[in-house]
């Protein structure tokens, strides 16, 4: 992947969509923890993916492309949902698309809406993109042990939720 970097950085346009290829379920996934409609997602990840064209000049170390690209993609998310809350838009059905989900899914993704939006985030870096701690504290811009800490307390409420719902 460094390699690839190395040529995008020089202005190497197949090398950046292979690193972008490599990252989109991972760009994904973590859009889809803000977004539950197709269309923002897409819109996160496009303003993402062009925003990270236009500075991958900046990126200063190669190996962290992934954790810098989902740092840009958490950054668009949060300003679009900012834009979403001047606008004060009330959608009148849910899309049909979230609705055909399997249930699990579902009920998921409410067990996971019981938790501030910060530990959601870190539940799902962690454990659904495979970041470390040190790497979350660097995406979302706090410290290691601030992460450990919410890390622990969501896995203990989590534990709970769990044990009384059998």
């Amino acid at each position: 992947m460094q390699m690839l970097v190395k040529r995008a950085q020089k202005g190497d346009a197949e090398a950046f969509v292979e690193l972008i290829e490599s990252c989109k379920s991972s760009m994904y996934r973590v859009a889809k923890g803000f977004f539950r409609s197709e269309d923002d997602i897409a819109d996160a990840i496009s303003d993402a993916v062009l925003s990270a064209w236009e500075h991958i000049a900046e990126l200063r170390r190669a190996e962290f492309f992934r954790t810098w690209l989902i740092r840009i993609l958490i950054n668009s998310c949060n300003r679009m949902l900012r834009e979403h809350r001047k606008c004060d838009v009330v959608e009148i059905l849910p899309e049909a698309r979230y609705l055909e989900r399997e249930f699990s899914d579902v009920e998921f993704r409410e067990m996971l809406s019981s938790f501030p939006e910060d530990c959601q985030m870190i539940l799902l870096l962690y454990y659904g993109e495979q970041f470390t701690t040190r790497e979350i504290a660097g995406i979302l811009g706090i410290r290691e042990n601030t992460v450990k800490s919410k890390l622990h307390r969501t896995r203990g409420a989590l534990r709970n939720i769990l044990v009384n719902s059998l």
